[in-house]
């Protein structure tokens, strides 16, 4: 999974119990697969990436399906605390498996539309602007997934309750560049999303 070279975290958030779906999100059809292995196929095919799944909710259903010799996975027992938590949990174990890790991404795991280019633009962009965040940009806001440099781990491991990345990435604005990610507004929460997202005409 990971190498010397190796200095680059994916973190994907799946610890959520998908109560306004109704069943787990993670594991809907979607592309011949699921959403969640759609999103780590992606992270996956980063070059040099270490690929970290923070499960919660539904652990055992989710993990059963899994290789776990591709990703490393961490289960998040504080899940019902709120997002922070799955992303506190995911720094410290990219800490431990790569003390040096200078930047990682952290996505989620219901935006269909993902793709490795998406991370590989997010890369792109951090090493030509040496910005120290790298957004992706959708529907006139900045959210996931999105790069920090190493400075910013000690932000995100103070995040408290159902606060998420993007409370950092406003905090930081002017150390903040955007990437476009065509359809990054299009997640699935309800099963009207689901619906859309399937059947669409």
């Amino acid at each position: 999974m990971t190498d010397s070279k190796n200095k680059t975290g994916i973190i994907i958030l799946a610890a959520g119990s998908s109560s306004r779906l109704g069943e787990p999100k993670q594991l809907l059809a979607y592309n011949n697969t699921n959403l969640l292995k759609n999103t780590l196929t992606a992270a996956n095919l980063v070059l040099n990436a270490a690929v970290i799944l923070v499960t919660g909710s539904n652990r055992k259903l989710i993990e059963e399906q899994l290789d776990s010799t591709q990703i490393k996975i961490s289960f998040n027992a504080d899940w019902e605390s709120g997002m922070s938590s799955s992303i506190v949990k995911g720094i410290n174990d990219l800490l431990l498996i790569l003390p040096d890790a200078e930047k990682c991404i952290v996505s989620v795991c219901d935006q269909p539309f993902i793709s490795n280019s998406v991370f590989e633009s997010l890369l792109e962009k951090y090493h030509k602007t040496q910005k120290g965040i790298v957004a992706s940009a959708y529907a006139e806001t900045l959210g996931t997934p999105v790069l920090f440099d190493r400075k910013y781990f000690k932000e995100l491991l103070h995040l408290k309750g159902k606060e998420g990345a993007k409370k950092i990435i406003n905090k930081f604005l002017n150390d903040t560049v955007a990437v476009p990610f065509k359809k990054g507004n299009i997640d699935i929460d309800t099963q009207e999303d689901y619906n859309r997202l399937i059947y669409k005409p």
